[in-house]
């Protein structure tokens, strides 16, 4: 498929999602609080388009899930403007973390699901996220996910709104990576569409953690349980990443 076209359907998907009531993430509702800090990375395959959600990082780079990536030709970076008009921006290059492995989960071994996408232009609109520092949160912790994906895993049609949840993080406690469900076992969390999406701090202010998988309450599907790499143990990568990134 030509990307132009690819990217036209994923546009047109997510702003066909923007009219309707039907809530992004599992449980989740709209929040303005953080559009100028989260955006899109759109991906084109064998005749269908999908996308991911994106935490900005300046006004040139997007940190995302590592499995988002495809040929640099085949993603872009997408959002809406002050208008609400459609901005699809082509990519530059995109990098992903060393030890990010696709086959992990049949392996057995560890990957760090995380990378960087810098865009052939500037983001308008948008401010750097600040990323945390030190260790947390801890086990019981109030954290907020936002991102642009569906209600239903597949469900590409009832995403493209961007949405936040309030999550608690849930066991087992890791110094690499983020677990998080909805409090009193009410069904919330992260579908598709929501790799990337950032899971910040109880007050909003930092990025604790980004969505990289994410299941159903009874195994498959979406709304049980969001998992993904904290981002204070991976900032020294990050930061050489971007520099690297924009010396191309």
């Amino acid at each position: 498929m030509d990307f132009r076209r690819a990217a036209a359907l994923a546009a047109a998907l997510i702003l066909s999602a923007a009219a309707s009531p039907a809530p992004a993430l599992v449980g989740a509702r709209p929040d303005a609080r953080f559009a100028d800090r989260v955006a899109m990375v759109l991906m084109r395959g064998p005749g269908e388009a999908g996308f991911c959600s994106a935490l900005v990082l300046d006004s040139r780079t997007v940190l995302t899930a590592a499995h988002c990536l495809r040929r640099v030709a085949d993603m872009a970076v997408h959002y809406r403007d002050a208008s609400g008009a459609p901005v699809v921006i082509p990519v530059e290059a995109a990098l992903a973390h060393p030890q990010y492995r696709a086959d992990a989960i049949r392996a057995r071994v560890e990957s760090i699901d995380v990378a960087l996408v810098r865009a052939a232009r500037p983001l308008d609109g948008f401010t750097g996220a600040t990323l945390a520092a030190g260790e947390g949160p801890a086990v019981g912790d109030p954290v907020i996910l936002t991102g642009y994906g569906a209600t239903r895993d597949g469900d590409w049609k009832s995403g493209g709104s961007l949405r936040s949840v309030t999550l608690a993080v849930s066991a087992p406690a890791s110094t690499v990576r983020a677990w998080a469900a909805g409090a009193d076992g009410r069904a919330a969390g992260a579908c598709s569409g929501d790799s990337g999406a950032p899971i910040w701090s109880a007050d909003g202010e930092t990025a604790v953690a980004i969505a990289a998988w994410a299941q159903g309450q009874h195994g498959r599907g979406c709304g049980g349980l969001t998992q993904g790499p904290r981002l204070a143990p991976l900032r020294r990568w990050i930061e050489e990443a971007r520099r690297r990134l924009a010396g191309r």
